[in-house]
């Protein structure tokens, strides 16, 4: 039984992730990403209006695979939160390693529009790095740590700074040492009881 071909409109968003993480939103010609698809690029425009729409959809296409993946790398960790919280950017750091990772498709497309703050690929990558912080806030909450909030933010922190730091260095072991920064800002939360709500009067 043969598989079914992908969509036109799955062909180009694929053909748009390879070139677009690969070598920058503004590198890439909406006639290379038609070229990449096998399609031609009123087809292309068929489905997406603009090169913007297109940057869009992009991103969005990443969301929940991310997000998916952070989750996976936690719930598979052993141990207590610390040793989660580590568990993300020790995977996080192998993926680093590999010689097609090329960072967080979110950062550098963001870095690309820094002088667009009204695009709408701004809104996809500034609710997709809320969802991780909230998720975060999730977890930290069930753990009965101390400021949830503020632990999810911290670990938001590390992560950013990780992939910025590697993308000038090239070096993951910036992201392990992240990672051990992590763990310990998860243990200390972890050994201060919870801010208790003050009584009713």
């Amino acid at each position: 039984m043969s598989t079914p071909s992908p969509s036109a409109k799955n062909r180009i968003l694929d053909a748009a992730n390879r070139l677009f993480y690969g070598e920058g939103i503004r590198a890439v010609s909406v006639d290379a990403i038609a070229t990449r698809a096998g399609l031609t690029k009123k087809t292309l425009y068929y489905h997406f209006k603009s090169k913007d729409d297109l940057i869009e959809a992009y991103l969005a296409s990443r969301d929940q695979p991310n997000l998916a993946l952070f989750r996976k790398w936690f719930d598979e960790a052993e141990g207590d939160l610390a040793d989660k919280a580590e568990a993300i950017f020790v995977n996080l750091a192998q993926s680093a390693r590999h010689p097609k990772w090329k960072g967080c498709g979110f950062l550098r497309t963001a870095a690309e529009l820094a002088n667009m703050p009204g695009h709408p690929a701004m809104k996809v990558g500034a609710d997709h790095k809320k969802k991780f912080e909230a998720w975060l806030c999730e977890v930290f909450g069930e753990g009965r740590t101390a400021d949830p909030d503020e632990l999810a933010r911290h670990i938001v922190l590390l992560m950013d700074g990780a992939f910025s730091t590697v993308l000038v260095h090239h070096d993951p072991a910036y992201i392990e040492s992240a990672g051990r920064a992590a763990r310990e800002v998860v243990t200390n939360a972890l050994c201060t009881p919870p801010k208790s709500k003050a009584p009713l009067r």
